[in-house]
Order: C-alpha cells, then sequence, then structure tokens
C-alpha cells in the first residue's frame, strides 16, 4: 500500500488525513525502520507493508467504534504502537495510555512520541495484569486469545466501557462455549468482519463491554 493507496483506503472508512498528520506518519515509519536494525520491533519493515499491515490495520477500529465520542484510551501490549501511536496521531483528543512489558520497545515508544511532538500519550513499562486505571476504551491487537485477553484486561474497562479486541479470523477462538461463558459476565456488543484492502487477509473485530 503506498501513501495514495492508504489516504484512498481511510477515506473510505471515514478518515482524511491532513498532510502534517501524513509527514508524522512517515517519520514514524522511518523511526521503527531504524530502531528495528537494534531490537526486534516487527518483521514487516517494507513500507508498503507497514502501511498497509500496521498503519491502516490499526485504524480498522473506526468500523466498530466512534472515536469521536472517547476520552481516554489504553493500548494493551502495544508492541512498536499499534494501534496506540497511529490513533493519537489520527485522533490527537484521546488521552492514550501504553502498555507493553518489554523495557526496549518503551524506549522506542518515547522517542517516536518525542520525534512526534504528542501530547496527552504516556507509556507504561508493566503488564497490564499488574496495572490499575479506567479507561473509556482498552484495545489490543493481536497478543492474546480472547479468554486470557479478557482476564488480564477487563480490570481495566470502566463501568460501560469497552474491550476492543483487534483480530484475524476469530471463528476457532470465539466457539458457542466461549461466547456463551463470556456473556456470564460481560456483553459481547459487535463482531465485526471484513477484508483488509489489497492482501484480502481477514480480520475481525470483537468489542465487548463492561455493564
Amino acid at each position: 500500500m503506498n501513501e495514495k493507496e492508504y489516504i484512498h483506503n481511510l477515506e473510505n472508512i471515514g478518515i482524511n488525513p491532513t498532510i502534517e498528520q501524513l509527514k508524522q506518519l512517515e517519520t514514524y515509519y522511518n523511526l521503527l525502520v531504524e530502531w528495528n536494525k537494534k531490537i526486534n520491533l516487527t518483521r514487516i519493515i517494507s513500507k508498503k507493508e507497514v502501511y498497509l499491515k500496521h498503519f491502516y490495520d490499526s485504524l480498522t477500529i473506526v468500523k466498530a467504534v466512534n472515536l469521536e465520542n472517547i476520552n481516554n484510551l489504553c493500548d494493551v501490549g502495544t508492541g512498536a504502537g499499534f494501534p496506540g501511536i497511529v490513533l493519537k496521531i489520527m485522533y490527537p483528543h484521546i488521552n492514550i495510555t501504553l502498555l507493553d512489558s518489554l523495557q526496549k520497545r518503551i524506549n522506542f515508544l518515547n522517542e517516536v512520541i518525542k520525534k512526534l511532538d504528542l501530547k496527552g500519550i504516556k507509556t507504561i513499562h508493566t503488564r497490564s495484569e499488574d496495572y490499575q486505571g479506567e479507561y473509556d476504551v482498552v484495545v489490543s491487537r493481536a497478543v492474546a486469545n480472547i479468554e486470557k485477553l479478557l482476564a488480564i484486561t477487563m480490570h481495566l474497562v470502566k463501568n460501560n466501557g469497552m474491550l476492543v479486541a483487534m483480530k484475524g479470523n476469530i471463528e476457532k477462538e470465539l466457539t458457542p462455549e466461549i461466547k456463551d461463558n463470556i456473556e456470564k459476565k460481560y456483553m459481547i456488543d459487535k463482531i465485526e468482519k471484513f477484508l483488509l484492502p489489497i492482501e484480502n487477509s481477514s480480520r475481525s473485530i470483537v468489542i465487548i463491554k463492561k455493564t
């Protein structure tokens, strides 16, 4: 996905990036490539793949969540900052917390935040189960299976808030039995399924509400 394709596909999901936001993403990409030589941030480093599988994919959350009404968000197991950093660039009004258990990744994220001059975003070096907070949205992208994810994140979701699990194909993971177990405590509000543009790989966004 080149920049032109990136802009076009974002427009298709209701996002119109500014020139400044596109410059920030370019800087982010360059930092990712530079730091990836020193620490293992991602196996995906080609520009076209990063823009598709990291930058665009991070923003597909808007297919299921109206981010305009979100005040604070926690990205659990953020890794190299996906989706948290990308969301902050495109939705600067959201206060974002990035959680990761590896200090080297936190160092990278802090450098990105500094270079992009991002405000209202912080990094925390910890495991989610050891952290306390209350968020409108807790998001996790390809971190753990849905049952484990619930166990390590729902204490961070405020009442009437939501966990957003960004997944590939969810069919094997979310069986009828597992769905029944989840709905004994929480509400599965939405399951949004779609294909990633260009490569047509399966994606799922599962919204679980704490009521």
